[in-house]
């Protein structure tokens, strides 16, 4: 397994093509704006080499037996998946951000699984492929970013009949060692921090739509695949030099619009090629995979902000007012429902024909559907704790301004045992998870990561199975069919 900083030498060695404020980035390490988002991470490296957090971090792989990285690994057990969740709260608490490497583990998954059962019935080789390519992410603890979202275009059109064929990403030609592709994966969280992408369908392809059910992995760095950086709410107070005004001053999160501008993937990279009849298997595993990740990782989150809100309560002398700690309550409440929720699905999963194991896709589901709603309800009591500082507070600038920054010392000072500065760095801090960059890893990353609310409801409709309540409910009353 690789250090920390092993894994920042790896990128700062790639030859990614990345794109930020109509300027091409030489060198993402170095670049104040990213280089939080790379820390993330960093992070996911780190944690793995400290004994307290082995057995989360690390684990034993099937193939190799050697120990690697959980974010590189298959899960073999319900044991494993409830590892994942706990890893992910671990990685929120430490980070207060998206860490990134997620999307690529619940990718392997879900592919692991489908690839076997594509084989199975078509006589195809892309497991073998797959396994092939695993054991290279295993060897060399890649990160891996994980891509399905296609841009999509006119929402009530099908792939084949966009205006733009490109809109829903496609082979454009069939060769004999391999495919060429031309397309769109957008928000891309880490892109710029990978190694490898790997790229899935965005939804259930149906016959005619061949070109469009195609599954495979490429080095983030290969030729014609480009990425552009997407804006997040204060992202340029990182160029201030500024750790107060930035509120987390270490991490972060990013997303990119990664572009294939025909690009040659060959043979043994492809894991689906055509097969519509398991575009949709392979998108709803990663969606269920994903969707259980969101109990973990915005819990950790989660529990950095009720901490910061409980922290603003004792600096504004708030800390003793009955409706105050209600309110605290009532936020540990709800992130811990979402724990419960994120290890429920994961305790109740099975085996599946390949013998990794998949969650429980229904527990999974509301697992989601609840990370759509908890985090703005624990958003807004945060908010309400802090108080209206939060989105007035000068700049710190201001507060090491030699005439200014006495006037800010003396006027918004809370509790007098507490500096001014405390103050003013934990109320930037629930501004950074509520309504700044970090955000777009927790807030709104919360509605739309890993399906909107509507694809949740979609897949609970499904797997609800209304007429076997229906069944049970004519039984008590004796009801004949």
């Amino acid at each position: 397994m690789m250090t920390g900083e092993q894994y920042v030498e790896t990128i700062r060695n790639s030859n990614l093509e990345i794109y930020m404020f109509g300027e091409k980035i030489k060198n993402s390490v170095d670049s104040p704006i990213l280089r939080p988002s790379l820390n993330s991470v960093k992070a996911t490296y780190d944690l793995a080499q400290i004994p307290e957090y082995e057995d989360v971090m690390t684990v034993t792989s099937h193939i190799t037996g050697k120990k690697i990285n959980r974010f590189s690994h298959i899960h073999q057990s319900t044991e494993d998946l409830i590892n994942k969740v706990k890893m992910q709260r671990l990685l929120g608490q430490k980070t207060a951000s998206c860490f990134q490497r997620c999307v690529g583990m619940d990718a392997m998954n879900a592919i692991f699984s489908t690839t076997f059962e594509c084989d199975e019935k078509h006589g195809t080789s892309y497991h073998k492929n797959f396994l092939d390519y695993l054991r290279q992410v295993q060897e060399h603890d890649w990160v891996v970013d994980g891509a399905m979202t296609d841009p999509k275009g006119d929402r009530g059109l099908a792939p084949s009949q966009q205006a733009d064929p490109d809109l829903y990403l496609r082979i454009v030609e069939r060769r004999a060692d391999g495919i060429v592709v031309r397309g769109a994966k957008a928000h891309q969280t880490g892109m710029v921090n990978s190694h490898e992408i790997v790229v899935m369908p965005t939804m259930s392809m149906k016959p005619g739509e061949e070109d469009y059910a195609v599954s495979f992995a490429l080095p983030a760095d290969t030729k014609g695949i480009l990425s552009i950086v997407g804006r997040q709410s204060c992202d340029t107070r990182k160029l201030e030099n500024s750790g107060m005004d930035v509120g987390n001053c270490e991490f972060g999160g990013m997303e990119a619009l990664v572009i294939f501008d025909d690009v040659f993937v060959p043979n043994e990279r492809i894991f689906l090629n055509g097969e519509t009849d398991y575009s949709g298997m392979l998108v709803e595993r990663f969606a269920g995979y994903h969707r259980q990740s969101y109990g973990g990782c915005k819990v950790g989150v989660g529990d950095v902000l009720i901490g910061a809100a409980a922290l603003a309560a004792d600096y504004n002398g708030a800390a003793k007012a009955s409706h105050i700690k209600d309110k605290l309550i009532e936020m540990v409440h709800l992130n811990e429902t979402l724990y419960s929720c994120g290890i429920a699905c994961s305790s109740q999963g099975h085996r599946t024909k390949s013998g990794n194991y998949l969650i429980d896709m229904l527990l999974a589901n509301v697992c989601k559907q609840n990370i759509t709603r908890f985090p703005y309800e624990i958003t807004r009591l945060a908010e309400d704790i802090a108080g209206g500082l939060m989105v007035t507070a000068p700049s710190e600038k201001d507060f090491r301004h030699e005439k200014l920054g006495p006037f800010i010392e003396k006027y918004l000072k809370g509790v007098d045992s507490v500096p001014t500065e405390h103050r003013l760095r934990i109320l930037r801090l629930i501004e950074n998870i509520t309504l700044g960059a970090a955000a777009v890893g927790y807030r709104t990353e919360s509605m739309h990561g890993a399906g909107s609310p509507q694809a949740q409801r979609v897949m609970i409709a499904r797997q609800g199975n209304i007429e076997s309540k229906k069944a049970l409910a004519k039984a008590i009353a004796k009801i004949e069919k």
